[in-house]
């Protein structure tokens, strides 16, 4: 067996990030070995080294060139040589949704336990929720994850969708084809729909939420009236320079396909790409430099203007996905009720929490929990937190610190699975939390 190469060392990119190349869906260019990317073309006779050239399409061949996502991968062997996949269960991943009744009701879950039993990142695995379905490539599938154990011999895609993944709960080292993605808690990472990779634990346990995107690619949002700055800036995100394995053995390649797992063997290392350029392509991006925008006069705005990501539909303004988080932001309104209002939404809502507390749920909702809030289901802040911030001083200006929350948003309602709802972890009494809301109507005093 050969030792697995490590690609070269590059020079330190201006955004001082070694190992990382910057922008949001820009045309790389990456080479693990010197001369490895043919010049000026895509598939020459003789690529160098003796690699393969093969193209990985994200998106139709035809699609508009602002719109088109694929990259060109100059690997060991190509990614046909592998065994034939078969069927192979897998207890907490739910195939699709079709069939299964939403619910209006308000439905909350208190965090997955890191499992007992050695488990790594695909094992960890439970479908909490989802939409649509990968055929018909539109809605997403909501999962949690929870794992002690680094992936051994084994590698994954998924057919299905692209993979955002939001860790709550240590560190993940993505080792993909392109290249290799270290995230921590309060970032993201998001793997392209039939990229290869494998997961290892630095921490040694983790934890955290994966929302798999069956639609459009995600993309960031236009800004309106906002302008040419603010939300998320392309130039933080991040996609992994070229890293290659040259490994043999007797692996495992899983493969998510049409809702099912399927495993083939294979001799090699996947993830044996040794230069490649395009632009679809892994990525990460850390919450904490989001710029957020709000109110300075009145009011509390639309959480619309805590989009990151969104996955648009054919009709402008609605989109199949939104990735949305709430960070540390000052509160400045004055004779405001600061904290999310109640509210009715035609969209539904799947949130979690990395870190924190969340201010419109003082109680309940903890790190690594998750809320579902389908189509016109109302919610809002609970007892304890309206009656605070009815009566808070608005004449000054608050800090919300120490939290990260986020919501996957979409234009259909959210189906929870069997799992779920029958889950230990659901929390029954989640309803209970709007019980306590005093009646105070006089209409004797305006």
């Amino acid at each position: 067996m050969n030792a697995p190469q490590q690609a070269l060392a590059q020079p330190v990119p201006a955004t001082g990030h070694p190992g990382y190349m910057s922008g949001f869906g820009n045309e790389f260019a990456t080479e693990a070995l010197p001369g490895a990317l043919p010049a000026h073309r895509n598939s020459p006779q003789r690529v160098a080294y003796g690699l393969y050239a093969e193209q990985l399409s994200g998106t139709a061949f035809t699609a508009p060139r602002s719109h088109n996502r694929r990259s060109w991968l100059y690997r060991i062997r190509p990614g046909a040589m592998h065994g034939a996949f078969a069927r192979i269960d897998h207890a907490g991943i739910v195939a699709g949704f079709d069939g299964l009744a939403a619910s209006p009701n308000q439905m909350r879950w208190s965090p997955l336990p890191i499992p007992a039993a050695p488990t790594d990142f695909i094992d960890g695995w439970v479908t909490m929720a989802g939409n649509g379905s990968p055929a018909a490539m539109r809605g997403c599938a909501i999962h949690l994850y929870a794992a002690n154990r680094s992936m051994q011999g084994r590698y994954f895609y998924s057919a299905d969708g692209e993979l955002l993944v939001v860790p709550q709960e240590g560190r993940l080292a993505i080792a993909t084809e392109l290249g290799l993605l270290e995230v921590e808690p309060q970032q993201i990472a998001v793997i392209p729909r039939g990229v290869r990779f494998s997961v290892s634990l630095p921490d040694g346990a983790a934890r955290g939420y994966l929302c798999e995107n069956f639609g459009a690619l995600l993309r960031l949002p236009d800004m309106g009236p906002i302008g040419a700055n603010g939300l998320a800036n392309p130039r933080d995100f991040l996609t992994p320079q070229a890293r290659y394995e040259d490994v043999e053995g007797d692996f495992e390649l899983v493969a998510k396909f049409s809702g099912h797992l399927w495993a083939a063997r294979i001799g090699h290392s996947p993830l044996d790409v040794v230069a490649w350029h395009g632009n679809y392509a892994p990525y990460k991006y850390d919450l904490r430099h989001f710029n957020t925008i709000g109110s300075i006069s009145y009011d509390h705005p639309d959480p619309s203007i805590f989009l990151v990501l969104h996955s648009p539909t054919d009709t402008p303004g609605v989109d199949d996905l939104d990735f949305v988080i709430f960070p540390p932001r000052w509160l400045v309104g004055e004779d405001t009720f600061r904290p999310p209002w109640f509210h009715r939404n035609v969209a539904s809502e799947f949130m979690g929490l990395i870190h924190g507390a969340y201010d419109a749920k003082a109680e309940g909702f903890v790190p690594g929990g998750a809320s579902l809030h389908n189509c016109m289901s109302g919610h809002g802040p609970d007892a304890a937190t309206f009656e605070k911030a009815s009566a808070a001083d608005t004449s000054k200006p608050h800090k919300v610190a120490d939290t990260m929350a986020f919501m996957f948003e979409t234009r259909t309602p959210i189906v929870a699975t069997g799992q779920a709802l029958a889950s230990p972890l659901r929390q029954r009494d989640y309803q209970d939390c709007w019980a306590g809301i005093g009646r105070h109507f006089d209409p004797n005093t305006p």
